[in-house]
């Protein structure tokens, strides 16, 4: 039995399914609908599907360091925080970052194409985690670094994972671990954007110059005795240098020593080891950051179940 683009349409918006996968469903069953959309049930294609269409938000990121000196931090989003501490989950995250760490993908598409380690791809993998668990799982992002040292530091089991990368002259490594968490755990808690303040690009400073500006002039509106305006603009630079301390790390006072910078307190660990350290990146990637949550209407969803409006 023939069947048209038509056909292979009316079949993914029944089931959710990709057209290739549809396609491939039709000609196997000689065109006949309804076993096609047995043949991907059979093979738990539906059930992904639909699943994929579901808001992953929760899940964990994991940061961690191999072997062959590489660093990977990679988020896998699942449902519900409850999935995250699923063994099965936390085995395919683990995975995930081990072939992040030994194959270097450009990208989360071309990772999901790569070999899963125990057979098929990434993306094969992925379904199959969706079809076992039950909820939708997705691939998220990663970060991967590779050269010089590396520290990496997960917070409450995955809410948070932080890299920090350093460049040593005269420091061994293992000297330096716990340099590298104390500054992963401001990271994490501090939540920086920039490195350093020449990280810092110029649309975000002429962005935040003209608020502070703004906020300034309707200060000195309200003043009593107003300002010129070259104290105004003496003003703005006090507050920008604020902007520095608040969201560049290295800026950063550190938590650990608020007299010091974070710049100062490694300026001082390597000058007790006899050596240079220079932190030159970091990564700190928050569970679920950016993704706009459901928020289910308890009252609305009982209604759907009673029949109501």
């Amino acid at each position: 039995m023939a069947f048209t683009a038509a056909d292979v349409k009316k079949l993914r918006e029944m089931t959710g399914v990709g057209m290739m996968d549809c396609k491939k469903a039709l000609t196997e069953s000689n065109g006949d609908m309804d076993a096609a959309i047995v043949y991907l049930r059979e093979k738990g294609l539906a059930a992904a599907e639909k699943k994929a269409g579901r808001v992953a938000a929760e899940g964990m990121v994991l940061a961690e360091t191999y072997p062959n000196g590489v660093a990977v931090a990679v988020e896998v989003n699942s449902e519900t925080d409850f999935v995250a501490k699923n063994e099965e989950f936390k085995k395919f995250v683990a995975n995930v970052a081990k072939v992040v760490a030994e194959k270097n993908p450009a990208d989360v598409d071309a990772l999901m194409n790569m070999d899963y380690p125990e057979g098929g791809t990434v993306a094969d993998a992925q379904r199959d985690k969706v079809l076992v668990i039950g909820e939708n799982i997705k691939v998220r992002r990663f970060v991967r670094y590779e050269g010089g040292v590396t520290v990496p530091y997960i917070h409450a089991g995955g809410k948070v994972g932080v890299l920090v990368g350093m460049e040593l002259e005269g420091v061994a490594p293992e000297a330096v671990t716990e340099l590298g968490r104390d500054i992963a755990m401001q990271a994490c808690a501090m939540s920086p954007k920039f490195l350093r303040k020449e990280d810092v690009d110029e649309e975000t400073l002429r962005q935040e110059r003209e608020i502070l500006l703004a906020q300034a002039k309707n200060e000195n509106e309200q003043s009593a005795k107003p300002k010129p305006d070259a104290i105004i603009e003496k003003m703005v630079d006090g507050r920008m240098n604020k902007y520095y301390s608040e969201y560049c790390l290295l800026e950063q006072a550190f938590v650990k020593d608020d007299k010091q910078t974070v710049a100062q307190h490694v300026a001082q660990v390597a000058k007790e080891l006899g050596g240079k350290i220079t932190v030159t990146r970091f990564v700190r990637m928050e569970r679920g950051e950016g993704i706009e949550k459901r928020e289910d209407n308890l009252a609305e969803e009982v209604a759907k179940m009673v029949g109501g409006k």
